[in-house]
């Protein structure tokens, strides 16, 4: 144990903890890696934002940017595959900084004698999704690595956008009584990967909710609203990416579960194997903080947008601080949410 600004957190002292540690994915220890080793290193005002990407003035406008690897397993998956995620996850990292995503890099690590089929499936996918996207690829990089270090294929995208919105899109905006709204029904990514990765068959078919979030975006910013902060719900799911969230704002949150959709089969396959849809990964869903003035307009604006079938108003910024995150059940009792020391499900993206 090290001490570290006057508290007690674990810090990896071996490459065996530092392993460990990264398959903890969007956990309690993945943070700590980030705010004990990561960010004390490279800390500046763009990246103490705690944001998916940084916007900074260039010229007069305003760019936003971000980078993310893909290391998904499988490689392809029922509605999706690497190829997709890592175009569609650029984008909606750009996207949660209220900013249009215009351009692409792609960087891709291929372990030797990985199938060139396979190569081939992966970059058509990642052009129909760019296209989808209306995105293009002007930059990227190509490494081989020898058999047996590569596991197939890593994939790194970084992309640079226009940011839309007049003011920051930040957990700092958030104010106390704003509206969150999330965008859809959870859970089906992670379940979509597990059932993939370790040949399980349901009665149905679930399917990722892998999706581009730039248009529900544009919608809520073309309309006026004033977007606070916006969050897609990958690794850690709905309930990691809140309570993030409300650690990097000082605020108190309280959640409506009744309000959150979950598909019964991802429900049921949640039940069967042990986990709880909340904290379940997503790549097609986000939140968004608005002012409560707002929520019933930016609800409307997101339902009427394909990429958001089931959004919904599911709870309110409190005036308490702290940075907890409470969630009322059907039967009006109440919970505190908490990270999780790790992740459910490792490499879902």
């Amino acid at each position: 144990m090290t001490k570290v600004e006057g508290s007690i957190c674990a810090v990896p002292a071996t490459e065996t903890e530092v392993v460990q540690l990264a398959h903890g994915g969007g956990g309690r220890l993945m943070n700590t890696l980030i705010e004990t080793i990561i960010r004390p290193a490279f800390g500046n005002p763009l990246l103490d934002t705690h944001h998916d990407g940084a916007v900074f003035d260039v010229d007069g406008g305003k760019l936003a940017f971000t980078t993310d690897s893909y290391v998904v397993k499988p490689l392809f998956f029922p509605g999706g595959d690497i190829g997709s995620l890592a175009v569609n996850g650029t984008v909606n990292d750009l996207a949660m900084c209220g900013a249009e995503a215009l351009y692409l890099s792609a960087a891709f690590i291929i372990e030797e004698g990985f199938p060139l089929e396979d190569l081939r499936r992966v970059v058509r996918s990642m052009k129909e999704a760019a296209t989808r996207a209306g995105v293009s690829f002007v930059t990227g990089d190509t490494k081989v690595v020898d058999r047996g270090n590569g596991d197939g294929l890593f994939v790194n995208t970084a992309g640079v956008g226009l940011a839309r919105t007049k003011t920051l899109v930040s957990p700092r905006a958030i104010v106390p009584g704003d509206a969150i709204l999330l965008s859809g029904d959870i859970g089906r990514h992670g379940i979509a990967i597990m059932a993939a990765r370790e040949g399980l068959a349901f009665e149905t078919k679930i399917e990722s909710d892998c999706a581009p979030l730039w248009s529900p975006v544009r919608r809520l910013v073309e309309a006026g609203i004033e977007v606070h902060c916006l969050r897609d719900l990958t690794r850690g799911g709905l309930a990691s990416a809140v309570i993030e969230i409300a650690e990097a704002a000082g605020c108190a949150m309280m959640l409506d579960e009744t309000a959150i959709a979950v598909q019964a089969d991802v429900r049921a396959a949640c039940e069967l194997l042990g986990l709880d849809p909340l904290y379940v990964a997503n790549e097609g869903r986000f939140v968004a903080f608005v002012p409560a003035a707002d929520g019933e307009e930016a609800l409307k604006l997101l339902s009427g947008d394909p990429a958001c079938p089931d959004a919904a108003l599911i709870g309110h910024v409190s005036g308490g601080a702290g940075g907890g995150v409470g969630i009322r059940g059907a039967y009006g009792t109440s919970r505190r949410l908490s990270m999780f020391s790790g992740e459910q499900l490792p490499r879902i993206c």
